[in-house]
């Protein structure tokens, strides 16, 4: 796994990670490290990122 990656720009997302969409069935990587992130109290959802074909799991601006 890599390093958080700000997004530049104010009001912005970072990007805390980044997954394949193409995951076995029933594999949910990208749901349990934004699962695993919560519970550490990090405030982390997974958006889609179409164009790049991955899974995103980011955090909003505070």
């Amino acid at each position: 796994m890599s390093t958080p990656t700000p997004t530049p720009g104010p009001g912005q997302r970072t990007v805390l990670e980044h997954f394949p969409a193409g995951s076995p069935r029933g594999s949910w990587p990208a749901e349990e490290y934004a699962a695993g992130q919560r519970t550490q109290g990090i405030d982390a959802q997974v958006v889609m990122d179409l164009p790049a074909d991955q899974f995103l799991v980011v955090t909003d601006p505070r």
